[in-house]
């Protein structure tokens, strides 16, 4: 953001520049010259004066310069906002992953444990004959792919906490965000439904692209008056003699006009044809810089509303598990299940629970994706729009 930042203000700077090429340029000095008098001995001459030299802006060549300039100017605000876009739904995305990945953990590591009683149950049950080799061995391999798992799960956590120190201006190593799983849900917004197109006109890029667009047409626009005559004036003034002391006696000023016409000039037909190009990559970019946009917005609303599909299923599945969970349980309590059946049972309700995590986290992950991709998000209310639930 600094960079982007410290680059408008380059921009901006630079209008300065293009609007003092209007004005007229005075430029002032003294001199002093050895003239032979006797071919033996030599005098000084000393001379002070000004010149003022002023190109017209007739035909409005130079205020093209100037609304170029304002527009790269224009551009460079809007790539800090797309920039500020893009760090703010990082963070934001980031966070969400880190605590995705501590409610991961906590059901890794209850997993885990859950694994070692079953693990110990099939031990016992190996050494008195009632379980064969092969299932001992089926549940050592479970162990050991959970504890790859929640290895996996602790760097991805680590990884993530650096990757937000940085968005954060923080040094990644020395960053530690507490562990968020014992922390409050977080609610889901809705989206409104039917969401207009032209909300598409607040994103940055398209706004950076727009303003390039205008800037090329400026440019071409100053490319093609060059063809036309120059009007100039030019002003000379000053003084000279042979003593500091009668120096400022006599004054001399001229004052005279020029035109010049481009007869023949190859750079201007050059610079025509460059510019013409520049505005055809321009219209380029712009026409592509908006099929992307709506590409990204087409396919974050088909993304969630798929996620958001999924998250009705899962959370039904998880439900009836649960029934089943509750209900072997009391089986457990009349003698009809042994303990390892209902180890069983809960394991599959672990993995059901965290896939209903990993979909919540990836609606969040979805919804921040829509909010960069709106520019910015959503009215709070849209008109004729229906909230999706």
């Amino acid at each position: 953001l600094q960079v982007l930042a410290a680059r408008s203000e380059q921009a901006r700077a630079l209008i300065g520049q293009a609007e003092a090429l209007r004005l007229p340029v005075l430029a002032a000095g003294t001199r002093t010259d050895s003239t032979d008098v006797t071919g033996f001995d030599s005098s000084n001459k000393f001379g002070t004066g000004a010149e003022l030299i002023w190109e017209l802006d007739v035909w409005g060549k130079a205020r093209k310069g100037v609304e170029a300039q304002r527009a790269a100017y224009q551009a460079s605000r809007a790539d800090w906002r797309a920039g500020y876009l893009v760090i703010v739904g990082g963070v934001v995305d980031t966070y969400f992953q880190i605590r995705r990945l501590d409610r991961r953990l906590v059901e890794q590591r209850r997993a885990l444990e859950q694994s070692r009683t079953i693990l110990d149950i099939y031990r016992k049950l190996y050494h008195r004959g009632l379980a064969s080799s092969s299932q001992l061995s089926s549940q050592e391999a479970e162990l050991h792919a959970l504890r790859v798992g929640l290895a996996d799960l602790e760097r991805a956590r680590a990884l993530a906490q650096n990757a937000l120190a940085s968005l954060i201006g923080a040094v990644p190593g020395e960053f530690h965000l507490e562990d968020t799983a014992a922390k409050e849900a977080i609610a889901i917004p809705s989206v409104p439904a039917g969401l207009p197109s032209d909300l598409l006109s607040r994103r940055p890029d398209l706004l950076a692209a727009e303003y390039r667009l205008l800037q090329a047409v400026s440019l071409e626009g100053q490319a093609r008056l060059s063809r036309l005559p120059t009007v100039g004036l030019t002003g000379i003034g000053g003084s000279a003699s042979f003593g500091l002391s009668n120096l400022l006696d006599t004054w001399t000023a001229g004052l005279s006009s020029v035109l010049q016409f481009p007869v023949f000039d190859p750079n201007v037909r050059a610079r025509i044809r460059t510019s013409e190009a520049e505005v055809h990559v321009a219209e380029q970019q712009y026409r592509a810089s908006v099929l992307r946009a709506f590409e990204e917005v087409e396919s974050v609303l088909i993304n969630l509303h798929s996620h958001t599909q999924q998250r009705a299923d899962l959370l039904a599945r998880l439900g009836k598990l649960e029934d089943v969970n509750r209900l072997t349980r009391r089986q457990l309590e009349l003698g009809l299940l042994s303990h390892l059946d209902v180890l069983e049972q809960e394991r599959s309700l672990l993995a059901a629970q965290q896939a209903v995590i990993d979909n919540e986290w990836q609606v969040l992950s979805d919804t921040v994706a829509l909010f960069k991709a709106l520019g910015g998000g959503w009215p709070p209310e849209v008109p004729g729009a229906v909230a999706q639930r």
